[in-house]
């Protein structure tokens, strides 16, 4: 053992010192970025959400268990065809609905008796997880489980996120939810992404890690996705895929909590439908087929900002894909194909500026722009100029890019096209600027807008008076919901000097109290509401809000309430 001589010492301090003032001075990483896995979902832009149910049977969205289990029998149930079906639009992962909120269990549980195990499918013997399994691994497709949160068969019904209604049966239902993501987990090798749908107050953490611990997680306390806040496939622009520590937390996080700032990566998730709008078959329901317009709209503004889409399909009683929608799959497919048929050219870097030319006038009206976002989404805003006789000319503007973003160009004969970061985080890396002519029947249309966001008076039986003490009431707000989505409620006095206080404000849906589906805007007595299940014309799709309200140092007031969808954007 040497003795430490004091040049050591003086060397050590010195550089210690250098060490604390470089990390001092060094530029922080970027806030926000993907994990592996998060990278990995990315790239597979398109995925579908299979859709079956006793609520097939009963041409309805939610299973009010009318259908005797022996009613239950798919005779042509072919898993190959939804594979094919999935890859015929590009999708490279199918999320299989294998418990909705009626409980209906689609593989061999061991915790209810409402399942496959109880039909006449198989001889009882049938697991359809199983053969989807089996065919995903065919055809080279991930795969990936939806389980209601809530089962209505336990009083946990829409938009509980497991919560029993009766406190006694909680912990009794926690063991089964827990049971069955066990067995799904467990049994049907790997799972790359859990579902669930409004979040779950049931603690699952050690069961992902133990059996799913790289699988995209969809909602609740362990997320590594969001909801983007509707089911129209309509990412909010600018598309950031990141949001606080805070919003992230609550596991309800949309895309009006993206933050460019943000400290997690949290990216967004379209989930939208083939039938306008309706999750699970029915018959008579071709005319609700999203034509190739709307589907290719959905495309723009979800893979084309920078997300994935997730388009569902629904089989019908059969088991099969209706030809119908499967046509319509293959045409949407085509038309996508044909965005990326002539390619024109295509150039990476780093820095705010990347130069594209051509070796002559080139036909262009389609950009690409990816940027590398293992480095994070740094790109603040950015212009695309054409290089046309000799001038560079400003196109479009536009400000996130992150994964994807695809510009639409008016057709024109360029000889090059310009990006030019105007505003970054850190420097932009950008890993494809590419341009490419595409047909014009693949143009957005005008759907692509944003709906109207007025405010709407909510017409109550009676008026409103808030008094001097705490009186209960509920607003039914059913006839201004009409689609799952996010909303915004106000409440206003007449009186501007009346100072109405309100507490213990939730929401119910079909009703059930879901308390972690309201926030408070901040701004008075005013917030933020998620309605993330369907709507339907029966006791499921009844919202309504409840809250206690007084009015403070003054006399009898009258107050009103107001809705409007929320902003298709980022607060």
């Amino acid at each position: 053992m040497h003795p430490i001589s004091p040049q050591s010492v003086v060397f050590a301090f010195i550089f210690l010192m250098v060490l604390t003032l470089v990390c001092a001075t060094r530029p922080a990483l970027a806030a926000g970025v993907p994990t592996p896995g998060q990278m990995a979902w990315h790239e597979m832009e398109i995925e579908m959400l299979l859709c079956l149910d006793p609520c097939t049977w009963q041409g309805r969205e939610y299973d009010n268990h009318t259908t005797p289990q022996d009613q239950v029998n798919p005779t042509q149930l072919d898993t190959d065809q939804w594979c094919q079906a999935a890859q015929s639009f590009g999708a490279r992962q199918i999320v299989f609905v294998a418990k909705h909120t009626g409980g209906f269990c689609w593989w061999q549980t061991e915790t209810s008796n409402y399942g496959i195990r109880n039909t006449p499918y198989k001889g009882g013997k049938g697991d359809v997880l199983a053969e989807l399994s089996q065919s995903c691994r065919k055809y080279g497709l991930k795969l990936g489980i939806y389980l209601y949160p809530g089962d209505e068969q336990w009083g946990a019904g829409i938009g509980s996120g497991g919560r029993t209604k009766n406190p006694a049966r909680q912990e009794a239902y926690n063991a089964v939810l827990r049971q069955q993501w066990t067995e799904v987990l467990s049994r049907y090798g790997e799972i790359s992404e859990l579902w669930f749908d409004g979040s779950c107050v049931i603690e699952l953490g050690d069961v992902i890690k133990q059996w799913a611990p790289s699988a995209m997680v969809f909602q609740g306390p362990h997320a590594t996705l969001r909801w983007p806040g509707n089911e129209k496939g309509i990412a909010p622009y600018p598309a950031w895929q990141t949001v606080d520590k805070a919003a992230a937390a609550t596991g309800v996080s949309t895309g009006k909590d993206s933050n460019p700032d943000g400290d997690v990566w949290l990216p967004m998730e379209m989930d939208t439908t083939l039938l306008d709008h309706k999750w699970f078959w029915g018959p008579d329901t071709d005319p609700m087929l999203k034509s190739v317009q709307t589907l290719m709209d959905v495309y723009y503004t979800s893979v084309g900002r920078g997300c994935v889409l997730m388009l569902n399909a629904t089989p019908d009683t059969t088991g099969r894909i209706p030809e119908s929608h499967i046509q319509r799959y293959r045409e949407f497919g085509r038309a996508i194909e044909s965005l990326y048929e002539k390619p024109k050219g295509e150039i990476s870097g780093t820095g705010t500026t990347l130069e594209l030319r051509f070796a002559g006038p080139t036909r262009v009206n389609r950009v690409v722009t990816m940027e590398d976002i293992r480095a994070g989404q740094r790109v603040r805003a950015y212009t695309l100029e054409c290089f046309r006789n000799g001038t560079w000319k400003k196109c479009l503007t536009g400000q996130s890019i992150g994964y994807k973003k695809i510009d639409v160009l008016e057709s024109a004969d360029i000889d090059g096209l310009r990006l030019c970061i105007t505003d970054a985080s850190d420097t932009p890396q950008i890993k494809r600027f590419a341009a490419y002519e595409a047909p014009e029947s693949t143009n957005p249309s005008a759907s692509v807008t944003v709906p109207e966001n007025h405010w709407k008076l909510v017409d109550t039986e009676k008026p409103i008076r808030a008094t001097t003490t705490w009186i209960p009431i509920e607003i039914p707000l059913t006839a201004r919901i009409q689609t799952p989505g996010e909303y915004e409620i106000e409440l206003r006095t007449k009186d501007e000097k009346a100072a109405v206080k309100v507490k213990n404000a939730v929401i119910l849906m079909g009703g059930t109290e879901a308390p972690r589906l309201i926030r408070s805007l901040g701004r008075g007595n005013a917030w933020r509401i998620s309605r993330t299940d369907q709507v339907t014309p029966d006791e499921h799709g009844v919202t309504l809000l409840r809250l206690e309200l007084r009015v403070r140092g003054g006399e009898e007031t009258p107050v009103e309430f107001f809705v409007r969808p929320a902003e298709n954007k980022p607060d």
